[in-house]
């Protein structure tokens, strides 16, 4: 029998976390180490906010990801935020629904069972899902959050097979966060072309995952208190030296949830919005003190 180096080799993969923290080469297509992602913009009157707040803050956005889900906004919600990033050359990321904590089924609502998270609970979830997507695609989404490996894999042969765009961008959440780099690098081989990690993995875990998949890295700078709530400011500069290309994501402890998100919540959900920008501001700040050469991805249009 090999020896387990021998076998984790063979599959260009590390034998050991990434202690010496190697300078990732890894590049986005147009030469960036990093974008912003600003996460939990629920809707367009809170993506506006966000489009607002960076031009005050003179803070770079290339993504905002969403969390209720593709199924509970209107079309025209939809239709708005797609024109809003089209215009702005930002990235307009919807999470795909249905999902397990949502559903009817008990499992997910238990301490241990909570590894469902947001998966799809049978063939009509899954079924269920792909409709969302499909409808998303339609109305000119070109991004979406998928929680479900089983979903990963249908969306990633259905942009091999013309289904989709060739350049769908299938965003893993970070319910289904990357832990090592073997899971990685099986999201990235079904279609993953961005990947969560949890956020609580070291700097030499995460280098690890580097080294194993060319994907994007997306990762919590500061996390929701329901992911764990960690603030990891001063460790961006070198998130990015090893983690290129890095989408950093800008969330907010101490905050109520949203999802699903509504009127009943907009107040909260346009002020979260603001703050996570002027976090991304205060992130970024430290980012060129520390590491004034790390290289953004140039905005096609100036917020």
């Amino acid at each position: 029998m090999r020896t387990t180096d021998a076998i984790l080799n063979d599959l260009k993969l590390s034998t050991r976390d990434a202690y010496d923290l190697p300078t990732s080469r890894k590049r986005f297509d147009d030469g960036g180490q990093y974008r912003v992602e600003i996460p939990s913009c629920e809707g367009p009157r809170a993506m506006e906010a966000v489009v607002a707040a960076a031009r005050d803050h003179a803070v770079p956005i290339h993504r905002i990801s969403q969390g209720s889900g593709v199924m509970l906004q209107t079309d025209e919600e939809i239709l708005r935020m797609v024109a809003l990033g089209q215009a702005l050359g930002i990235e307009v990321c919807l999470f795909v629904g249905p999902r397990a904590n949502w559903d009817v089924g008990v499992q997910a609502a238990t301490v241990s069972g909570k590894v469902l998270g947001s998966s799809l609970r049978g063939a009509d979830q899954l079924a269920f899902g792909i409709e969302d997507v499909r409808h998303a695609a339609q109305l000119g989404v070109r991004s979406v959050l998928v929680a479900d490996i089983g979903q990963l894999m249908v969306l990633g042969t259905m942009k091999k097979a013309g289904d989709l765009p060739g350049d769908f961008v299938l965003k893993i959440s970070v319910t289904l966060a990357a832990a090592n780099p073997a899971t990685a690098r099986v999201l990235e081989d079904i279609g993953a072309t961005s990947i969560n990690l949890p956020v609580d993995l070291s700097l030499p875990q995460i280098a690890a995952i580097r080294l194993a998949i060319d994907a994007a890295i997306d990762f919590y700078v500061e996390a929701p208190d329901d992911f764990g709530g960690t603030v990891r400011y001063y460790e961006i500069a070198e998130l990015v030296r090893v983690a290129a290309p890095i989408y950093v994501k800008f969330g907010v402890r101490n905050a109520p949830a949203l999802y699903p998100s509504g009127l009943h919540l907009e107040s909260t959900v346009l002020a979260l919005s603001r703050e996570r920008v002027r976090r991304a501001a205060i992130g970024l700040a430290l980012l060129r003190r520390y590491a004034p050469e790390a290289v953004a991805s140039p905005l096609t249009v100036q917020v």
